[in-house]
């Protein structure tokens, strides 16, 4: 596994990548965000380790950049700050998991494990509903890029079409620690913006009080 670790605190840095390379991940480390986007655009990485304050560009500043350019990387935010309204923004710029600091390198090393762990492999590599596929093994819709959280999200949707799946079950399917109800409602957003994009007949549905539902208004 490769990871990309963007921090500018030298002895943070230093003490993390020691212990993420005792737990066999090989690590590249940028002290900018300028050099920590054009390392992150090179498509190189399983997983980026993202700082928010940074020199030169913001972590928000690369996380936007990133996702603009459907770089689909799974991306953990980090930040000194741990208020809920810090956790929304970065998962509004696109962020799949977040974590404040300080933190303990193994509870980052989980994450990353969590981010990054596949599928196993089954019979079918592929989810079909109306003129949607999705590839469970790229991660892609109709060919399109997803990130992971969007990508368990719409996994668990097409699983059961015309279901309603509650949000506390997304929350705990997909997040399953120190979650809040709008990590969903960013998500869902993502993800319809994403149909749009597609020309999908296929519509995430809001079940009020009850939760969401994929299905087809053809």
């Amino acid at each position: 596994m490769r990871v990309l670790y963007v921090e500018d605190e030298k002895y943070l840095a230093d003490a993390v990548i020691h212990l993420l390379k005792k737990a066999n991940i090989t690590v590249d480390w940028a002290d900018n965000g300028n050099d920590g986007l054009e390392l992150a655009s090179t498509g190189n990485y399983d997983c980026i380790v993202l700082d928010i304050m940074l020199p030169k560009l913001s972590g928000i500043e690369v996380l936007r950049s990133l996702r603009q350019r459907q770089n689909p990387t799974p991306i953990i935010m980090l930040s000194a700050l741990s208020e809920v309204d810090d956790k929304i923004r970065g998962l509004e710029a696109g962020a799949d998991d977040y974590l404040a600091k300080p933190f303990k390198t193994a509870e980052l090393i989980a994450r990353i494990n969590a981010l990054t762990r596949r599928p196993p492999l089954q019979a079918s590599q592929t989810l079909s509903y109306g003129d949607l596929t999705y590839d469970i093994t790229e991660r892609t819709l109709n060919s399109l890029p997803l990130t992971a959280k969007e990508a368990e999200i719409i996994e668990l949707l097409l699983r059961t079409p015309d279901q309603v799946q509650s949000k506390e079950r997304i929350l705990a399917r997909v997040w399953g620690h120190d979650a809040v109800d709008s990590y969903v409602e960013v998500y869902i957003s993502y993800l319809r913006k994403k149909l749009q994009q597609l020309g999908s007949n296929i519509q995430i549905k809001t079940v009020r009080s009850l939760g969401y539902k994929i299905t087809d208004k053809g």
